[in-house]
């Protein structure tokens, strides 16, 4: 029964475990799917283009001021016909570069090969030294303009960041360059807020794949060839389309969102580590999994105390008789049938004495069925009172009860049903409630060696018959 019980609870507490586990796991593949699903269609896109309009504000206006002094008839015309006067670009150069907050503005002719800046003349270049190749190598490439990563030790000696910018007349003859200059640690700033701020990794790479700009703290790559995961890629990323990219690395999975940047000519890679946008997915799986495995320990614990109660009811149920709150006929029989298996090992006596309330259904026919229910419980408590704990008694059905004794004589078996007999016929409560004496008549015998349950409990039946039958309110033994 016990084993059962348990095996109940078990099975219970394990399909709920189970029916748990399954539905938070499904939960948190649909969280973590749709969480994938808007970082890559809302939030880095959203992202790519709010981190565009900050290079847009950090990088991209110094490029356009650039082309803007590029194209300025003052300076045009100042290189053409005013060089001479180098206050003027001088005076110019100091304007720009405080009304757009820069570190640094210049300008190269070509045609002297003076090098200015807003303090004025810096130097003549040529292209035998190694800090001025960079504008005899810019002279050089077709296109207009280009971010230029270097060493000045002109300007703080710091690595910097210069926006050149060719100048040409209205003939398109080349007349020399401009530009302005920002601290490279001011860029690498920019690039780690994005990191800190959005958990975004921002890299910019020309169209040969180096890299141009990107947080020197995390990354020392310098071109694309070297990002192993990106090399396939390679086509899809230096293209002028926007697209989203996914691959893996060390176990974990990174989302790219790619975008041209034509005012730079440059490509713009936004990476995310997808577990730094799921984390709080994964920590509400395990607060619910947590939850449910909880709620499932407390169900399980409720239900093991239910099914103790409702077991422990069914069996008292099941060896108890509800009116009387006396053992019933079959846990009586069970527990008689165990003592007579170990008389024959022991050679110890028992006795059985059996009982019927005389005239009993006139007692239900004239007073009623109330009265005849506290005449059988009276009866009952009269037979508890009387026995030892180590003998065994019950209700048989109706008005009739039994009696084992264990370990007892004859002469303490008759001893016994007369106490029982008298004490019934002298009941106050029972005489009270019934007006007359309440009787029984009993049966008595032993059980033999040679006896089982049925043969004993008819021979002692039949012996409660006969008092019945010579008279009633009497014990008669049979061997």
């Amino acid at each position: 029964m016990k084993k059962s019980k348990y095996m109940v609870v078990i099975l219970i507490t394990s399909l709920l475990i189970i029916l748990s586990v399954t539905v938070s796991t499904i939960n948190y593949i649909v969280s973590l799917n749709n969480a994938q699903n808007q970082l890559k269609d809302q939030a880095l896109p959203l992202s790519l283009d709010n981190i565009y309009s900050d290079i847009q504000k950090s990088i991209i206006q110094p490029y356009l001021v650039s082309s803007l002094m590029a194209n300025d008839t003052f300076v045009q015309d100042w290189l053409v016909n005013d060089e001479g006067n180098s206050d003027k670009i001088t005076k110019y150069l100091e304007t720009i570069k405080n009304k757009y907050d820069m570190f640094n503005a210049f300008l190269v002719s070509d045609k002297t090969k003076n090098y200015y800046t807003q303090d004025g003349f810096v130097e003549k270049i040529n292209d035998t030294k190694d800090d001025n190749k960079w504008y005899f190598k810019f002279k050089r490439i077709e296109n207009k303009h280009e971010i230029n990563l270097d060493m000045n030790a002109m300007l703080s000696n710091n690595l910097m960041m210069f926006i050149n910018y060719k100048i040409f007349d209205s003939n398109y003859h080349f007349l020399g360059a401009t530009g302005v200059a920002l601290k490279i640690s001011y860029i690498d700033d920019l690039l780690k807020s994005f990191r800190i701020k959005h958990k975004f990794i921002v890299t910019f790479f020309n169209n040969k794949g180096e890299v141009i700009l990107s947080e020197r703290q995390i990354n020392n790559r310098t071109n694309i060839d070297e990002y192993e995961e990106l090399v396939n890629n390679k086509e899809i990323i230096l293209s002028k389309k926007t697209n989203v990219l996914e691959y893996s690395r060390d176990g974990a999975t990174y989302i790219i969102n790619t975008k041209y940047i034509p005012e730079l000519d440059l490509y713009l890679t936004v990476e995310a580590k997808l577990d730094d946008f799921v984390g709080d997915v994964r920590q509400i799986f395990y607060f619910n999994l947590l939850i449910s495995i909880s709620i499932t320990i407390i169900i399980s614990f409720l239900v093991a105390y239910i099914i103790k109660n409702y077991s422990r009811k069914l069996e008292y149920l099941s060896q108890y008789d509800t009116l009387t709150k006396i053992p019933n006929r079959r846990d009586f029989e069970e527990k008689l049938n165990n003592h007579i298996f170990l008389q024959k090992r022991r050679a110890n006596e028992i006795g059985l004495i059996f009982f019927d309330v005389d005239n009993f259904k006139l007692i239900n026919d004239r007073l009623g069925h109330q009265t005849g229910d506290f005449v059988l419980r009276r009866v009952a408590n009269i037979l508890k009172n009387s026995v030892r704990k180590s003998d065994l008694i019950a209700r048989w059905g109706g008005e009739e009860f039994i009696i084992a004794l264990i370990d007892s004589s004859l002469d303490d078996c008759m001893k016994l049903a007369e106490k029982i007999r008298a004490e019934l016929e002298h009941d106050y409560e029972l005489k009270d409630i019934c007006s007359y004496s309440v009787t029984a008549s009993f049966g008595l015998t032993m059980v033999t060696e040679e006896d089982t349950k049925d043969r004993v409990l008819s021979r002692v039946d039949e012996a409660m018959y006969k008092s019945k039958d010579e008279g009633k309110n009497k014990i008669t033994f049979l061997i």
